[in-house]
């Protein structure tokens, strides 16, 4: 097992583009924040596949090389209008659509015999509140599908949960919009810009590096 590093290190992870995408906003903000310092910690960016089980084996290899304090994995959401932290990861798998590789599973668990699902230990309602201060639209999301975004949160809250390595560590999942390029090709659906997304991040980490316990505050819905 690799040794704790001397300075705290964050990890950040993107997908892939899928379902015919030339991009995927999740990378393009993470990879802009690869080596910037939030303190004294440093954020690591790392590209992950959009394909069941090979998303998992990525993050496993990426954990065990950099033993991070903080994972904050982040997916696409296309037809949200805000950055959404996704509160609670499910057990399941259930592809509307092929992932990559063309895996599509449908009604499987992502970790047999583990739990039905794990909430986030990211301090999701201080993050929302933190982010609309600074201007920029968000809300709790109670839904990460499930597709691969959800497979990756559920995966890396399992790991978290259960994995000596990974004690004390924290980490969670945030959907978020189109870029404005994308959006352009689906007319009506909303989008947010790069410039906004890399400060919306940087508010995150900043955020979950600082607050141990989470806000009480209102972030149900409805529906």
């Amino acid at each position: 097992m690799p040794a704790k590093r001397a300075s705290p290190t964050v990890l950040l992870t993107g997908f892939e583009p899928f379902e015919q995408e030339l991009l995927n906003p999740s990378w393009e903000a993470v990879r802009a924040l690869d080596g910037w310092k939030c303190g004294r910690a440093t954020v690591h960016a790392r590209l992950v596949p959009c394909v069941f089980g090979d998303a998992l084996d990525a993050l496993d290899r990426v954990m065990d090389e950099l033993q991070p304090v903080l994972v904050v994995c982040i997916g696409q959401a296309g037809g949200r209008a805000e950055f959404t932290p996704e509160r609670i990861a499910i057990n399941v798998d259930d592809a509307r659509v092929p992932d990559n590789h063309g895996r599509q599973p449908i009604d499987v668990p992502v970790v047999p015999g583990a739990p039905t699902a794990y909430f986030s230990t990211l301090p999701v309602k201080a993050i929302v509140r933190e982010l609309r201060a600074g201007g920029v639209p968000a809300s709790v999301s109670n839904s990460a599908g499930t597709f691969v975004c959800n497979h990756l949160f559920y995966g890396l809250m399992h790991r978290l949960a259960t994995h000596p390595s990974a004690a004390g560590a924290r980490g969670g999942f945030i959907h978020i919009p189109y870029l404005p390029a994308q959006a352009a090709r689906f007319p009506g659906a909303p989008s947010m810009s790069l410039e906004t997304l890399v400060d919306a991040l940087r508010i995150t980490v900043k955020t979950a590096l600082a607050v141990k316990h989470d806000v009480a505050e209102t972030g149900g819905q409805l529906h």
